[in-house]
């Protein structure tokens, strides 16, 4: 191809033609990419948040709607003076500026107060080890009541004057009782150690089937043996006696008398 050829293809209508076109389509995709984002994106439209803390969840899902803010429930709580599914916290502040779409979570109030499980403290700690622990779970607890015991062993824990084991799910609204001991025994407890004893006595006769324990006097019998020893040695003595004087009496026989 000669110089002359080649120079005269760039004079072609053709050639700048399809130069033409391609400036035009580079020059339309960067008016899209620039504006048309821009537009896709809503770019520079913002939405201000409003603040719906204390609204019903209803309410709140109509009002978010109508913005166009994406709402989601992330989680529960618990107010006693609020009615239930009520907004307690959002996650965006009232005033904040977010473009259409954007998510905001929400914390609703439960329609129950939350529970908490009893630890094993019942019998397995003192009192102060049980409210230590009792309170570090979130436990409300009221004055502690003293029975009969082991000084300051619990012995139980009690909700509105009943008994709950260990284990047992109870509102963190309502107020734990620990049962514990006061270091005192009760009457009760000393009559029933006497009757054991009285028992075990009872429980050894019946056993070995011997009544004389009743009857037996230690002091008649050891005056036994000195009373039969004197009773010896006093018919001891008097034999003797009683042989002697026996062969000194001479016999009696019949008496013969002279006459004359």
């Amino acid at each position: 191809m000669t110089p002359s050829e080649f120079i005269g293809k760039f004079k072609s209508k053709y050639l700048w033609g399809n130069l033409m076109a391609m400036g035009i389509v580079l020059v339309l995709l960067f008016l899209g990419v620039r504006y048309g984002l821009d537009i896709y994106t809503h770019h520079g439209e913002t939405i201000l948040v409003p603040n719906i803390r204390h609204k019903s969840l209803s309410d709140a899902e109509k009002i978010l709607g109508h913005l166009g803010i994406e709402m989601v429930v992330s989680d529960t709580g618990y107010v006693k003076t609020l009615p239930p599914d009520c907004v307690l916290e959002q996650s965006l502040e009232p005033g904040e500026r977010v473009k259409s779409g954007h998510r905001i979570y929400l914390v609703i109030n439960s329609s129950h107060s939350p529970t908490l499980t009893i630890p094993d403290i019942i019998d397995n700690s003192s009192l102060r080890e049980a409210t230590a622990k009792l309170t570090s779970m979130g436990f409300k607890l009221g004055q502690p009541k003293f029975i009969p015991g082991e000084k300051d062993w619990v012995y139980g824990v009690q909700v509105k004057g009943v008994n709950i084991n260990s284990g047992d799910k109870v509102s963190v609204e309502d107020v734990l009782v620990i049962v514990a001991g006061n270091g005192r025994l009760s009457e009760e407890d000393s009559i029933n150690m006497v009757e054991q004893d009285y028992d075990d006595f009872d429980s050894f006769e019946e056993a070995t089937g011997d009544d004389e324990l009743r009857d037996y006097d230690p002091v008649e019998e050891q005056a036994e043996p000195k009373a039969e020893q004197h009773t010896e040695k006093q018919h001891q003595g008097t034999t003797p006696k009683q042989e002697n004087s026996s062969s000194q009496q001479p016999a009696k026989g019949p008496v013969v008398r002279k006459i004359g």
